[in-house]
């Protein structure tokens, strides 16, 4: 069978290819209708800050290899089964159609538009942060980055009892996002922030730099959760100043695997099925500022690059 694919070719270089596949026999094949660009992953992947030498991703199929140029990415697609209407989700690149695996096609929910269930992924990582950060009653919390997956984190957050939820991003239309979904504060910066001494941050701007601010906002016995991918970007980190009397906690979280405090009680499905549940509740279609056809990849790249100021989440249409 043939379809059409986006390759990364080299930095800044995408190509829309037609290529053969084949089907297993026990295989389904899936026509793409939607998938969605990670402007976190797939940006560093597109300006060749992305480390070559690792694995795209061990724990999905479709994504075997290494991020070394050339290579296809993306894991966010939703599609419909031949001869039927229902959709489904798939971790896999963008591609007019893909075989897969019954087991790695997940039905999505009724009632849920394929608009929505591309946020599939990003809804389950700000999830995974939430349950990283563990947020307690009354707490102060900033997040640092209101790109997809902060807005998402901030929309999570708001559903708690806090005592301040507060949102720092340059991109002024990102902060007025985030306000809608329920921060009590915004600001371009931390020196504008009339709110300090915070119980938990999130670094989650992409920017290894920003994790000094983290370090900085955070109050005694604080707990900075770092859900940034940085790929092979690198910054001068302070620990030498406030960040051990202070005994702030680093937190790694990455939604590839779960926190070992949760494993006996939780697994992979169950975090997706609560991920659906908040998809249906902040409805993060709203999030989509760019829709484009396949054929217009090189162009959607470069809105994600080169114009972060009006596009925050481009999705392709088949």
């Amino acid at each position: 069978m043939q379809r059409q694919a986006v390759w990364f070719t080299a930095p800044k270089t995408i190509e829309v290819r037609t290529e053969t596949f084949s089907v297993d026999p026990d295989a389904v094949v899936v026509n793409t209708v939607r998938s969605a660009i990670s402007p976190g992953t797939e940006m560093l992947i597109y300006r060749g800050q992305a480390p070559t030498a690792l694995a795209a991703d061990d724990t999905i199929e479709a994504l075997a290899g290494s991020l070394d140029f050339p290579l296809k990415y993306g894991y966010a697609a939703v599609g419909q089964r031949e001869n039927d209407d229902g959709y489904v989700f798939s971790f896999q690149p963008h591609q007019t159609q893909f075989a897969a695996q019954p087991q790695h096609l997940m039905p999505v929910p009724a009632g849920i538009e394929p608009d929505d269930a591309i946020f599939l992924p990003n809804t389950e990582t700000a999830v995974n942060f939430v349950h990283d950060g563990r947020p307690q009653l009354g707490e102060r919390v900033l997040v640092l980055g209101a790109g997809v997956v902060g807005l998402l984190t901030t929309a999570i957050l708001a559903q708690f009892p806090l005592a301040a939820l507060c949102v720092i991003d340059p991109i002024a239309e990102r902060q007025t996002r985030a306000t809608a979904l329920g921060a009590s504060q915004t600001a371009s910066s931390l020196s504008e922030l009339k709110q300090s001494d915070f119980d938990l941050v999130y670094e989650l701007s992409g920017n290894p730099a920003v994790l000094n601010d983290a370090i900085t906002a955070a109050g005694v016995g604080g707990r900075v959760v770092i859900g940034s991918w940085y790929g092979a970007k690198s910054a001068a980190i302070d620990l030498g100043g406030a960040f051990h009397r202070n005994r702030i906690q680093l937190i790694s979280s990455q939604v590839s695997s779960l926190t070992p405090s949760l494993l006996q009680r939780w697994d992979k499905q169950r975090r997706f099925e609560v991920a659906w549940q908040q998809i249906r509740h902040i409805r993060p279609s709203q999030l989509i500022t760019h829709r484009l056809p396949l054929i217009e990849a090189a162009t959607a790249y470069d809105l994600l690059d080169a114009a972060p100021q009006s596009a925050l989440q481009v999705v392709f249409t088949y």
